[in-house]
């Protein structure tokens, strides 16, 4: 008995109290090596030296996923949220503390009784309840792994927002750039009685609308820092970063997608690994409540009684025994818990086959996402765009040679950035749904946000012309 309440001591010893195992662990599952190293650093509000460094530099997507890792609160917050499940799982195996006490004058003809009192059935059941909780640690390093992969995917997204809220600005300066100055040209012609009142309320018209859209794409691309500087956990100085180029253009050729995509996000989901974990640990739960709820519950004690000195001889003065104590299982025998965990068993037992459904449908999704998205893009960046941009030339010779008149010129400059706002627009939906098939492959099927800022900028519903 007492080597296996040895053997007992030492395995609930062996858990440790460092998080370290798992973040190491979250890290390979994550694929992401540069997570914050919070099992060795307390809570500061202070962000590390190594965050100012980076910012010093322009972001790219990959370094602000990086920062991020290293200063996203909520992420720092779910790594150290692991320890609560060490927590569980060590105290799960820990043994039941004896219990003693001492009685002064317990009976006639004695002084002291001393009582020393063990909980047998709690300490033959601690290695099953540690057992019932291991793989609860693997869920809550599943769970945390995902929200790694889910942040760097978000990051991703929103970094590709500002890089096209700030194309979408750049165009519209420009255009606002050649309103101003087809204006100014208006009003000196006028001056010299060369055009007519219309024709320089028309160019008004249009350099004013264009300022407009310029203020609105400014607002837009404020929030789209600030929704990054959220995700990257940057405040006061720390926002001052600026942006490494536009979005890239789409690959040239057909975009590339792995074969058997539904097959791959199944094998590689962090989501279907952490429900096994669960409901493992749930089915091991509800063996150790059905295992306890049979066991009688036993308690063995020694007792040592210490007679009175003035009846009892000397050598006689302490006397001792020993008793045991248990229950018979006969009524409640954790019926009732065995149940609620069984329950919980068969409900999560029917999520997991429909994540697994979701993901296949996820990854399809995602595969004709990126190809639709690739397609339309690529049709933009090489025939759409440089089709309008010769359109507008055209006009423009037209118009110089009087053959046609400043409407004309007006629509095409703003056919020529809606189409150029379209084409930023489409290079974003790339982009995002390069990310959630990144995300994907990494072992999260991510949902893709609706894109709502900016897209709605249009020069579509003008009637200035029909006057």
């Amino acid at each position: 008995m007492a080597a296996a309440l040895g053997g007992m001591v030492m395995n609930a010893a062996c858990v440790s109290s460092s998080i370290r195992s798992d973040t190491d662990r979250v890290r390979e599952l994550s694929r992401m090596e540069h997570l914050a190293d919070v099992p060795e650093s307390e809570v500061d509000p202070v962000s590390s030296p190594e965050v100012g460094a980076m910012l010093s530099k322009p972001l790219t997507a990959k370094s602000a996923v990086k920062l991020a890792l290293l200063n996203n609160r909520e992420l720092r917050a779910k790594l150290r949220m692991m320890g609560v499940s060490r927590g569980r799982l060590k105290q799960a195996g820990l043994l039941p503390n004896p219990e003693a006490e001492i009685e002064l004058l317990p009976e006639q003809d004695s002084d002291i009784e001393l009582r020393l009192e063990y909980d047998i059935t709690g300490a033959l059941l601690a290695p099953m309840r540690s057992r019932a909780f291991e793989p609860a640690l693997d869920a809550a390093r599943y769970e945390t792994a995902i929200a790694v992969v889910e942040l760097g995917y978000m990051v991703r997204v929103q970094f590709y927002r500002v890089q096209a809220q700030e194309a979408r600005l750049a165009i519209a300066q420009q255009m606002l750039d050649a309103y101003a100055a087809g204006r100014e040209a208006a009003i000196a012609l006028r001056k010299a009685g060369n055009v007519r009142e219309l024709d320089l309320a028309q160019h008004e018209v249009a350099y004013e609308k264009a300022r407009i859209l310029v203020a609105e794409l400014e607002l837009g691309r404020m929030n789209a820092r600030e929704a990054l500087h959220r995700l990257l956990g940057l405040y006061g100085p720390e926002t001052a970063w600026s942006v490494q180029g536009y979005l890239d253009p789409v690959p040239a050729g057909t975009v590339s997608v792995p074969e058997h995509i539904e097959t791959q996000a199944l094998k590689h989901s962090l989501e279907l690994t952490q429900r096994r974990h669960e409901l493992e640990s749930l089915a091991r739960r509800a063996g150790v409540k059905d295992t306890a709820g049979w066991l009688p519950d036993v308690a063995v004690d020694v007792h040592a009684l210490k007679s009175d000195a003035e009846s009892t001889p000397v050598r006689e003065s302490w006397r001792f025994g020993a008793g045991v104590r248990f229950s018979v299982p006969i009524f409640d025998r954790s019926q009732g818990e065995v149940l609620e965990l069984e329950s919980k068993f068969s409900a999560q037992l029917e999520r997991y086959y429909g994540l697994a459904v979701d993901v296949r449908s996820m990854a399809r999704q995602a595969r004709a996402e990126l190809e639709s998205a690739h397609a339309r893009a690529a049709q933009y960046l090489r025939v759409i765009v440089p089709a309008q941009r010769r359109v507008t030339d055209q006009v423009m010779l037209q118009y110089n040679a009087m053959q046609v008149g400043v409407f004309d010129v007006l629509r095409a400059s703003r056919e020529r950035l809606q189409v150029e706002l379209d084409s930023v627009d489409a290079q974003l939906a790339y982009w995002k749904a390069h990310a959630a098939l990144r995300a994907l492959l990494a072992g999260v099927a991510v949902a893709q946000p609706s894109e709502e800022v900016a897209t709605s900028v249009s020069f579509s519903d003008e009637r200035v012309e029909e006057h």
